[in-house]
């Protein structure tokens, strides 16, 4: 059984629901005040295979946030305040083409953003409570994703008996409606891979604060524009999304078990501010 001080210490953190750690035993929950806020919910911290984990339920335990209204700058600074420096953020998505289709496991490397509304940098030059003003910083996001992390996952899969994609695009829309029919097939014609409304800002706020993140993403329905028929629903994501969770749950722990140790880290990810004067006095 951990110690009091390690409980609440993680090093790595999986963005996702309540299905992912509600089974373990000695589970800590952990309430953690931000600058920017509340997080979706407490942190849930445990053990997988000797690695300290914290689990945030995106959308709140309850689900009662739309993807528009997550605090993700909250989010993503509860975990790195307790020690997570790596992250697993899956989510469901629809299929953009029509060999995605329910059930596919796909790891992108790389994403487009088409949300609107919503903050997606720590560095606005506004002064938080504290009183610190951050200074606009620019940070690259050419590769969005970890490469260390993507590796783990697709590992974990394979390990699993579940041959995930190995690269695409994630589009991120505004939601919470999904795209119209003609919408996906601009989506499609782009080349885009799968379409969703949680993968962003998660990985561009992640980089600015030089953690790792991975995105696995489980598609849960051919998109309005790659089917005929009525289009998505929310039944059916559910439907699919349950029917799954115990599969993306294994190759989740595995994956988590395959990532590098904190003193491992040689990714640009972790360097990714290059000793820049932020302005912010990162947790």
């Amino acid at each position: 059984m951990a110690n009091t001080a390690n409980a609440k210490r993680a090093d790595i953190g999986v963005i996702g629901g309540s299905g992912f750690y509600s089974f373990l035993n000695d589970v800590t929950e952990v309430h953690v005040d931000t600058p920017y806020g509340a997080p979706s919910d407490s942190l849930f911290l445990g053990e997988i295979g000797g690695r300290r984990v914290a689990f945030l339920p995106r959308h709140g335990r309850g689900h009662h946030l739309p993807p528009h209204r997550i605090n993700y700058r909250a989010n993503l600074w509860a975990l790195r305040s307790v020690g997570v420096r790596q992250v697993l953020g899956p989510c469901a998505v629809g299929g953009l083409r029509a060999e995605y289709g329910p059930g596919t496991l796909l790891v992108p490397d790389q994403l487009v953003d088409r949300t609107k509304a919503r903050a997606q940098t720590y560095f606005d030059g506004l002064p938080l409570p504290d009183g610190a003003v951050p200074h606009v910083v620019h940070v690259s996001l050419a590769d969005p994703y970890c490469p260390a992390g993507r590796a783990a996952a697709l590992k974990a899969a394979r390990g699993r008996a579940w041959e995930a994609v190995d690269g695409g695009t994630l589009v991120v829309v505004e939601g919470p409606r999904f795209s119209t029919r003609a919408e996906s097939r601009w989506h499609a014609a782009q080349g885009w891979s799968v379409v969703g409304m949680t993968g962003h800002p998660e990985a561009a706020l992640a980089r600015e604060l030089e953690l790792c993140y991975t995105s696995l993403t489980l598609v849960t329905d051919l998109d309005a524009g790659a089917e005929t028929g009525e289009g998505v629903s929310h039944e059916e994501v559910l439907r699919v999304f349950a029917a799954n969770v115990d599969r993306l749950r294994d190759v989740l722990f595995d994956a988590v078990a395959a990532l590098p140790g904190m003193a491992e880290r040689e990714c640009l990810c972790a360097g990714a501010l290059g000793g820049a004067d932020t302005g912010l006095r990162l947790p």
